[in-house]
């Protein structure tokens, strides 16, 4: 650990999941208990979902035979005319197909020390800046020392445990609540055959007979199944034990390193698929590879691709950063709000660089890569109504725009079936998406006939995701990913947009049907999800259209799909605005069901779009402060989240504040059972710092990181906006290398609420681009070559000529 480390401190071992200290490497996560008796390791393999490859095929080909299509599409369009709401929501949930696919648990490590319950326990810690979790104890006068992390270098999970001045003895046990079919244990290791289910129902469908159902061998050739080998280093003497484990007598150093493979991760990757003996021998040399290496080796390469990754940025709010701070004490307690966002930005960090990581599977879901539950809360998977968004708004920011790139494999494989799901449900072009997806790149609405439309049946989810593909080229200004990458993508999301769209009658453009995810609104008192030209499905066929035209003359492209766009843009309705000033919600002035809603889906035209600016757009920022009042204060991690990054963006920076106060108080269950907002419990940050809805959500923590740094730091409308939204309570603080668009970089600090100085640093991009800097009223322009850097006072006056980085 150096003396940089920022470091989460607990006294005593985990008492439940939800007090775990989580460890990952994108492939590989690991929620670790602690204990000087027996601990648990709870693990998970982000590729171990149930459910198959070809799930989304047969599940479209059995809509298609029930009438699901385009024609029974021009029929629910026909009914909403007409203003038959009830046959209108009846035709259009014979779309719903199954749910997507569970991310499920995949095993258990235990490690037991014999009369770990006399001994002095020490604690234990996760060192944020490194991804390590220690914990220790004193037995007997020997101290031990244990070791958890997930190494992204070799690819296994490492467990070390070291005796000084005295051994130890331990027990090693490895299970999965999945279906065990095979073990073999060695004096050396332990592997496992792991059947994986090929489907899983979510566990708010409660009557379902087989809720995880296993299918006994391959499907249409594929085979789910994973291999789990966990190897075993150490000087004492190893024996079986009659339970399948093994003991391990008189040592002073036990090396345990554990290794997966599996048919889905495979298939993730593209890679042809294996037997199940090739899959334990796979696993099974990970696993020796990283023994033989030794625990030194792997610890100190491990930090070094840890710190290589989070690389140089870090946030300061107050006076310190560094340190072991006790979260219940430090964080949880509420003494110091200044420590608490600085430690809330980087667990952000930590949580997104250990779940999300280029190569290593798919991205972070609804709780990252970290779940121990069978029937996990929305089957832990991808909620892309705003969700799975959130998971990665601050990556560029806050320099982890490397662990965005699982997203965009996701995309690519959602885009492929979404491409069918367009064409033989609605008779459209491009691809589309809906509410959820998992890694089988699942487009379907889902719902099984009885989901109500306002969250299954909302065909904008691949809007929304293809703003990230614009998000990574403006940060990093990479043409070679704009051309390769994000063109397909986004100029098929707009194929579909434009086919979506249908004429009015008087020269605009409406979606129709059109829903608010899972808003109401109250029709002759009745609560109702369908309409026509939700504000949602606006501002995000504008931004889509504006940014696919954008990156097409960037590329100097063209094509029919250009000039289809600039046709249709004119005719798109404006942003409406109720007869109350208040920025609308649907195409009428409806009244709505619950006005507290957690959903923010109408103010996404101004965050995360950009769309609606205090500066450009003065009369509709006023619109969506007022929408924002309406909605009132938080409700759970991910809402407060995104009312905390709005009121950044229209820099409300009192209000963002009393927001985040809530969003990082503990979860209290009197206090969260007293404060009902649109019928849910409030939230708040679990005892290890995990955001909760409740239950555990890890947007959340996402959220805030991203939310934090749009408080300090902003720059969507093409100038670098220095503190921005910085609360009065913020005094003081430094940020060092944030990431801005345009391929920018920048330091600063301030002091008194006010800046005192700032680095700039231009990474990539054009140096003929002229970079704009705010801070309050004083504004600067400059030239600055790429692999430049200048230096600028508390004014913005530069002090020098641009020298390289």
């Amino acid at each position: 650990m150096h003396s940089s480390d920022l470091v989460l401190s607990w006294p005593a071992p985990a008492a439940g999941w939800t007090e775990a200290a989580p460890v990952g490497n994108g492939r590989i996560g690991a929620m670790v208990f602690g204990g000087a008796g027996r601990s648990r390791i709870q693990i998970n393999d982000s590729t171990v979902w149930s459910g198959t490859p070809g799930g989304p095929a047969a599940a479209l080909a059995a809509l298609r035979a029930q009438g699901a299509g385009p024609q029974r599409l021009e029929e629910v369009r026909a009914a909403l005319r007409a203003g038959d709401q009830d046959t209108a929501e009846s035709l259009l949930m014979t779309f719903e197909g199954p749910y997507t696919q569970e991310y499920l648990p995949y095993a258990d490590l235990y490690l037991t020390v014999p009369g770990g319950e006399r001994a002095a326990y020490h604690g234990r810690t996760l060192d944020l800046d490194t991804a390590v979790a220690e914990d220790g104890f004193a037995l007997d006068g020997t101290a031990v020392r244990r070791r958890v992390w997930a190494d992204a270098v070799t690819g296994a999970l490492c467990t070390t445990l070291d005796a000084a001045g005295g051994t130890v003895d331990l027990s090693v046990e490895l299970s999965t609540p999945l279906r065990e079919v095979l073990r073999t244990v060695a004096v050396d290791g332990i592997t496992l055959g792991i059947e994986i289910p090929v489907d899983g129902a979510p566990a708010h469908e409660p009557e379902v007979a087989e809720p995880l159902h296993y299918a006994d061998g391959p499907v249409d050739g594929y085979d789910p199944f994973g291999a789990l080998a966990l190897t075993l280093h150490t000087d004492g003497t190893t024996t079986l034990d009659d339970e399948g484990g093994l003991l391990v007598t008189g040592a002073t150093h036990v090396l345990l390193t554990l290794a997966s493979s599996t048919a889905a991760d495979r298939h993730w990757r593209g890679t042809p698929a294996v037997g199940r003996a090739a899959h334990l021998a796979a696993a099974g040399a990970v696993a020796a590879r990283a023994a033989a290496q030794g625990a030194d080796r792997l610890l100190k390469d491990h930090e070094a691709d840890v710190r290589g990754l989070l690389g140089t940025t870090s946030l300061r709010i107050g006076p310190r950063r560094s340190g072991t701070y006790d979260v219940a004490r430090d964080i949880l307690g509420g003494g110091d709000e200044l420590l608490t966002a600085t430690v809330l930005f980087q667990l952000g960090r930590h949580l997104l660089a250990t779940a999300s990581r280029p190569r290593t599977g798919p991205p972070a879901n609804l709780q990252g890569i970290w779940n121990a539950d069978l029937r996990p809360a929305w089957s832990s998977n991808y909620t892309i109504n705003i969700n799975t968004q959130m998971n990665y708004w601050g990556a560029e920011a806050v320099g982890l725009g490397a662990c965005h790139e699982p997203l965009f494999d996701l995309l690519d494989r959602m885009a492929a079936q979404g491409a069918q799901v367009a064409r033989q449900l609605y008779g459209a072009r491009g691809w589309v998406a809906h509410h959820n997806t998992d890694p089988w790149g699942w487009a379907l609405p889902v719902g099984m006939g009885h989901g109500n439309p306002s969250w299954a049946l909302w065909m904008m989810g691949g809007a929304w995701l293809s703003q990230h593909l614009w998000d990574h080229y403006d940060f990093t200004r990479d043409p070679d990913f704009l051309r390769e990458r994000a063109w397909p993508l986004l100029s098929g999301c707009a194929e579909f947009l434009l086919d979506w769209l249908v004429d009015d009658g008087t020269g605009h453009l409406d979606t129709l049907p059109s829903t608010s995810p899972e808003n109401l609104f109250l029709a002759d008192g009745t609560p109702r999800s369908l309409t026509r030209s939700a504000a949602m499905d606006l501002a995000l066929i504008r931004a889509t259209f504006e940014r696919t035209l954008e990156a097409a003359g960037l590329l100097r492209l063209d094509t029919p799909l250009t000039g289809e766009i600039r046709a249709a843009l004119p005719r798109l309705r404006p942003l409406p605005v109720s007869a109350a000033g208040r920025l609308q919600e649907w195409a009428e002035d409806h009244t709505e069901a619950d006005p507290h809603h957690r959903h923010l889906s109408h103010l996404i035209a101004v965050h995360p779009l950009g769309l609606v600016d205090p500066d450009t757009t003065p009369e509709l920022a006023a619109a969506a402060r007022r929408s924002l009042d309406r909605r009132g204060p938080g409700a759970m991690g991910w809402s407060w989240s995104w009312k905390i990054a709005l009121r950044a963006w229209l820099r409300d920076a009192a209000t963002a504040r009393s927001l985040f106060l809530e969003a990082a108080r503990p979860l209290d269950g009197d206090s969260a059972v007293d404060a009902p907002v649109d019928g849910s419990r409030w939230g708040g940050l679990l005892p290890n710092l995990f955001s909760t809805h409740p239950p555990f959500q890890i947007d959340g923590n996402y959220g805030l990181m991203a939310a934090i740094a749009e408080m300090v730091l902003q720059s969507h409308t093409g100038t670098l906006h220095l503190l921005p939204a910085l609360p009065a309570q913020w005094a003081d603080g430094e940020a060092r290398d944030l990431r801005c668009r345009g391929g920018l970089a920048v330091d600063f600090a301030w002091s008194d609420g006010a800046l005192t100085g700032a680095t700039v640093r231009r990474l990539t991009g054009d140096a003929a681009e002229t970079v704009r800097i705010r801070h309050r009223d004083d504004e600067t322009e400059l030239r600055l070559p790429a692999g430049h850097q200048i230096e600028l006072d508390a004014a913005l006056h530069p002090r020098g000529e641009p020298v390289p980085c």
